[in-house]
C-alpha cells in the first residue's frame, strides 16, 4: 500500500499524540492503587504463541531475568518491523541469558505500549531487578528495577537494523547486569536513512499495538515453550 504526504503526517501525528500521552501517563502506571491491582488482567489471545502461566507476582529469585513483551507480541503482531519472526527473537534472548547461567522471566505487558514501561515492568517484575522490554515492531531496552521509568540501562530504538545475533547479544547483557558484572555497552549499527524508509510502517505498527492496551490490567507471566 502507497501513501501520500498528506496520509503520512496524519499518522505521524497521530503517533506522536499517543506516544506522549503515554508518556504522562508511565508515572501513574508505577504507583497503582491495591485496589486498582485487583482488576482481572486481560484475557490471553487465542492465537498466541505463549501459555498463560498467571498473574505476575513477586520474585526472590536472583537468577532472574525479566523480559517485558508487548501487549501485541506474539499474538496480533507475529513479526518485527525488519521481518524477523517474534519466535526467532524470543528464543535469541533466551539463549543469551541462559548461555549466563540466568533464567529468564517472562511478563506480558498490557498497561501500555510504550517500551520504558514494558522494561521498567519486567525489572520490578524479576528477582534481580534487571529487565528487557521489547515492543511488538522490535524497539527494545534494558532496565534496572531502580532507574526511573524513562531511564534505561541501554537502549536500541533502531528497530529495523536489530538481527538476530544483537538480540542474543542484548539477553546475555541483560543477564551480565544481573551478575553485577561491568560490561560494555553492546554496539549496534547506525542508519539514520532507515527512520524515514520505515516511519509509517512504525506508526502503524504502533497504534495495533496500543488497541489492545488496557490501562487497569495485571500483566501476565507468560511460558514459551521452545
Amino acid at each position: 500500500m502507497k501513501y501520500d504526504e498528506k496520509q503520512i503526517e496524519q499518522i505521524v501525528r497521530l503517533i506522536l499524540q499517543e506516544l506522549t500521552q503515554e508518556s504522562t501517563e508511565v508515572t501513574r502506571h508505577l504507583e497503582v492503587d491495591e485496589k486498582e491491582m485487583k482488576i482481572p488482567s486481560l484475557p490471553p489471545e487465542t492465537n498466541s504463541i505463549f501459555r498463560v502461566k498467571g498473574v505476575v507476582g513477586p520474585s526472590v529469585d536472583g537468577r532472574e531475568v525479566g523480559i517485558g513483551l508487548g501487549p501485541a507480541f506474539g499474538g496480533e503482531i507475529r513479526k518485527t518491523i525488519n521481518g524477523l519472526s517474534h519466535e526467532d527473537v524470543l528464543r535469541e534472548m533466551i539463549a543469551g541469558i541462559e548461555e549466563e547461567g540466568m533464567v529468564p522471566r517472562l511478563i506480558q505487558v498490557y498497561k501500555s505500549s510504550d517500551v520504558a514501561f514494558i522494561g521498567k515492568e519486567a525489572a520490578r517484575s524479576s528477582g534481580s531487578g534487571i529487565g528487557i522490554g521489547i515492543q511488538s515492531k522490535g524497539t527494545v531496552l534494558i532496565h534496572q528495577k531502580d532507574l526511573y521509568t524513562l531511564t534505561n540501562l541501554e537502549l536500541f530504538p533502531q528497530a529495523p537494523l536489530l538481527t538476530l545475533d544483537i538480540y542474543r547479544k542484548i539477553g546475555q547483557q541483560a543477564a551480565r547486569y544481573a551478575k553485577g558484572l561491568q560490561v560494555n555497552p553492546i554496539t549496534v549499527q547506525n542508519d539514520w536513512m532507515s527512520r524515514p524508509k520505515y516511519q509509517v510502517k512504525a506508526a502503524l505498527m504502533h497504534m495495533q499495538e496500543t488497541e489492545k492496551v488496557d490501562r487497569n490490567a495485571l500483566s501476565l507471566e507468560v511460558v514459551y515453550e521452545k
